[in-house]
């Protein structure tokens, strides 16, 4: 980074570090420890369309190296877009099973890292459900571009939990790298899985 970039406040983008994801099974036990989430067995990637023959090949690319696991034996990895033309991977695991869905969405995310569609990723997601009589919905966001995390607790009617976000912020600081900038923590409404 130059003295120009530095004069006008432009920063060297962060690096991916797609390892960060091996950091949710801690984290999902720190948070099951101070609260009553648990994992859902859901998680999903997010990436910016692929259009035509691009989309089909890393579809097919994926699912080769999903259901090549023998215990994911009878459950499909399901790919869906959403309405802002963002596609989805949702896979899903036993909800006490965490580390394999992490594997699998780190797989995902180095498949299209890999295949050149890097730029495409937007973000990976972990969901949590409380068990609690509220039985709110949480989810745990990695920014690919940023190689962080932040917090995302949907409410109906497309509001959010911020008390709750900011609390979760407190409690996984030392656990996972949390995204500073609070105006990147992008709802991500209807987020399948979640």
């Amino acid at each position: 980074m130059g003295f120009w970039d530095t004069l006008f406040g432009r920063t060297k983008p962060v690096r991916p570090d797609l390892d960060q994801l091996f950091a949710l099974p801690s984290a999902a036990i720190t948070l099951q420890a101070a609260t009553s989430f648990t994992p859902t067995g859901a998680g999903s990637v997010c990436f910016a369309s692929l259009e035509g023959g691009a989309f089909s090949e890393v579809q097919r690319e994926v699912h080769a190296l999903l259901d090549s696991d023998a215990e994911r034996a009878g459950v499909p990895v399901e790919f869906s877009r959403d309405a802002y033309g963002y596609s989805w991977m949702l896979s899903r695991r036993a909800p006490q099973d965490l580390p394999a869905l992490v594997n699998d969405l780190h797989a995902v995310n180095s498949a299209l890292q890999g295949s050149g569609f890097g730029p495409q990723l937007l973000c990976s997601l972990v969901s949590f459900q409380e068990t609690a009589e509220r039985a709110r919905s949480l989810a745990l966001v990695y920014l690919y571009k940023r190689g962080t995390f932040y917090p995302f607790a949907p409410l109906p009617g497309e509001k959010r939990d911020n008390p709750l976000e900011l609390q979760v912020k407190a409690m996984l600081k030392d656990d996972l790298r949390i995204e500073d900038d609070l105006t990147r923590w992008f709802p991500v409404w209807g987020a399948p899985g979640l």
